[in-house]
């Protein structure tokens, strides 16, 4: 034993002084790169069938998997006036139930052999896929043909595909970020069906039979493409879509589309979103059309200028300047002409800074060559990780798709890396310059207009709409609260309990109690939800003639934390302490001593206040409200946005649906028209939480 040992600490010895004698010896700079490798990537195989759609198979036996994709000529671009996001209902449809199947069961016999069936439109595509082991392989194709041939769309499915279509619209006015991609998307296209979004109408009109009407016209097979990847022969997938698609024939419509416009000197679009803290940036320009050219030094200048959070638009502004989380840029290729685009979303104040920065950034990759250590880390990372997207069936097929219905050679996969590598520095700003024209450009700031209008002037033309897309002026911006009759008869004694839930769940429960004596209301209110381990307490006073607020004590626990506020309205100022509790877990904690102006009311109360508004479809009403948790006065304005039928559990009431905006967080109050009016539901804008009356 102790010769061994001896043996392996002399051998230890040795390496370690071989290795201190040869240390000057070791490289200092890492090797030169191999040459790149050709793509090992299965061959194509083809067939056309007698229908009109092409068949391709990529074979590859290593694993037992086969991935099916079928995509059809057609997508949102080809919806109907009026009817826009159609082809999505119908994507959503698709799988909810043949002539011979149930939804239920499509979903069991899919389920059950470990895979999934799903459908999507695009908007040049709509694709069906499944990915199958391979003994279920004719199962996939049966259900597939099924969904695509016998589809029955039935009503009950496509009320809760309206339900949450209408949902994600109401959430998109929240966040700042989907106003943007829209508003980019209209003022980029115009009356090319790529500008044209859902909303309300559209999505109220869908019928059942619109939406099949248009399946049958659309999903046709002329001009389409079937894609089987992995564990199958070019005969066996010819077998099983003669068998199974076989007798489905026809093509689809051709559309004349409307020409996106033409490029204007660069204008900003300012979408007013009251009492926002931040702003969503967008600037973009029409860019590519498939198989342009510049293409291949478009993603590699992309990649420089925004492609990650090593590229300069994410190092300069939020590394350097640390105005935003992030801060990217892209370059999109649909099957007509696509698009760049560069964005953040930054704290309001520094705005105009941001935006001015970005522009700068893009008139760099135009006018300045790149370094190379740049354009080496760039290509480096773009032909590195381009294998990882073709790794299983399902990516395969997809990217096969992909390339032969956007026209891009038979070649493109297998040489797509090489091309890259090729990009010189030239490349990289003659397709910069083809690519970004910050010059007649398309500007959309999303955020608070009054804070920031001012500003953005300096930087190029500004154009004003509200969220909802109606022109506003600059005076529109700061909204003038004036004195309202409120009808002190609509606010009566009562109690009442609601409950709280997120997407149908039950959260917890907000019980309200009003007393009215004489000429004064007191209003209490008691909110818990366990799940967050908050609970709160708050009484409310005022004076019903005139108007006035009293006094406010709240108590709030969240998650351990306690906080209170006890503020005093008297004499034209609120005076006292406001404590909420704050995210890090700390107590944020004010103390309150602000002159008002007349008429002003506390936030609380609007739950109170909104029933005694003079409600009536269209009005519109501003408020000065004071916000104990920012310490803050701030213009809300309530607008009735319409009249609807709400279900609660306490019943079915037809209500005013009335939109807050101009606070912190914006809600949608529904208040009953029968008399005396009561609060039946409250929608927290851009979260799925609601509170629903209880109590008959």
């Amino acid at each position: 034993m102790m010769a061994l040992r001896r043996t392996l600490f002399a051998a230890t010895l040795l390496a370690l002084a071989t290795a201190t004698q040869g240390h000057a010896q070791f490289p200092t700079d890492p090797p030169a790169p191999l040459a790149l490798r050709p793509l090992e990537f299965p061959p194509f195989q083809e067939a056309r069938l007698d229908n009109g759609l092409t068949l391709l198979v990529v074979e590859d036996h290593r694993l037992p998997i086969v991935s099916i994709r079928l995509s059809m000529l057609t997508g949102s671009r080809d919806e109907p006036a009026g009817m826009e996001g159609l082809a999505g209902m119908a994507a959503e449809l698709l799988t909810k139930g043949t002539a011979r199947r149930t939804a239920e069961q499509i979903a069991q016999e899919i389920e059950g052999v470990g895979a999934s069936l799903n459908a999507s439109a695009g908007s040049d595509f709509f694709s069906i896929f499944t990915t199958v082991l391979t003994e279920h392989v004719e199962l996939g194709f049966d259900l597939m043909s099924d969904v695509l041939l016998h589809p029955t769309f039935p009503e009950s499915e496509l009320e809760l595909g309206r339900t949450r279509m209408l949902s994600a619209l109401s959430l998109e006015k929240s966040d700042p970020g989907s106003l943007a991609s829209r508003y980019m998307s209209e003022s980029l296209y115009g009356e090319h069906p790529y500008g044209r979004q859902p909303a309300e109408e559209s999505v109220q009109a869908m019928t059942q039979s619109a939406v099949a009407d248009w399946a049958a016209s659309s999903l046709k097979p002329a001009g389409g493409l079937l894609v089987l990847a992995g564990d199958v022969s070019l005969d066996e997938g010819r077998r099983l879509a003669d068998r199974f698609l076989g007798s489905w024939t026809g093509n689809a419509p051709t559309p004349m589309y409307a020409e996106p416009p033409v490029a204007q000197p660069t204008e900003i679009l300012l979408v007013h979103r009251p009492g926002s803290d931040q702003s969503n940036i967008r600037v973009g320009n029409l860019a590519l059309r498939p198989g342009a050219g510049a293409y291949y030094g478009a993603v590699v200048a992309n990649k420089i200028l925004g492609g990650g959070t090593d590229a300069r638009l994410f190092m300069i502004l939020r590394e350097q300047k640390s105005w935003t989380y992030g801060a990217y840029s892209g370059v999109t290729r649909p099957k007509d002409v696509g698009f760049f685009q560069a964005n953040t979303e930054v704290r309001t104040p520094v705005t105009d800074s941001a935006l001015v920065e970005l522009l700068h950034q893009v008139r760099r990759m135009r006018t300045e060559a790149v370094p190379d250590s740049e354009l080496v880390a760039a290509k480096g990372y773009l032909v590195g990780s381009f294998p990882l997207s073709i790794q299983t069936p399902q990516q395969i097929a997809s990217q096969v798709a992909n390339v032969r219905l956007l026209g891009l050679g038979e070649d493109y996969l297998r040489t797509y890396r090489q091309r890259l590598d090729a990009i010189s520095v030239d490349d990289v700003m003659r397709a910069a310059q083809t690519v970004a024209k910050p010059d007649s450009a398309v500007i959309v700031v999303v955020g608070d207009g009054q804070a920031i209008y001012d500003k953005l002037t300096a930087v190029a033309p500004v154009r004003i709409i509200d969220i909802n897309g109606a022109s506003l002026s600059p005076d529109e911006l700061t909204p003038k609260a004036t004195a309202l009759d409120f009808d002190i008869s609509q606010i009566v004694s009562a109690h009442d309990s609601l409950q709280i839930s997120a997407q149908g769940m039950p959260l917890g429960f907000l019980v309200r109690d009003v007393s009215r004596t004489n000429g004064s209301a007191t209003y209490t209110e008691q909110l818990s939800i366990a799940a967050l381990g908050m609970n709160q307490n708050l009484e409310l006073t005022m004076e019903l003639a005139p108007l006035t607020m009293g006094r406010v004590d709240q108590s709030v626990e969240l998650r351990g934390q306690s906080a209170e506020t006890h503020l005093v309205y008297d004499a034209g100022r609120v005076t006292g302490t406001a404590q909420s509790p704050d995210p890090t877990g700390e107590i944020k904690s004010l103390e309150i001593d602000t002159t008002l102006v007349a008429g002003t009311v506390d936030d609380n109360a609007l739950t109170v206040l909104v029933a005694a508004l003079p409600l009536a479809e269209g009005a519109s009403f501003t408020l000065n409200v004071f916000e104990s948790g920012e310490g803050a006065l701030k213009p809300y304005t309530l607008t009735v946005s319409g009249i609807e039928e709400v279900t609660v559990p306490a019943g079915t009431f037809q209500a005013f649906r009335v939109e807050s905006s101009g606070g912190a967080q914006p809600f949608v109050f529904y208040v009953s028209q029968d008399t005396p009016r009561r609060l039946v539901k409250i929608e927290i804008v851009g979260q799925p939480v609601a509170f629903e009356l209880v109590n008959p």
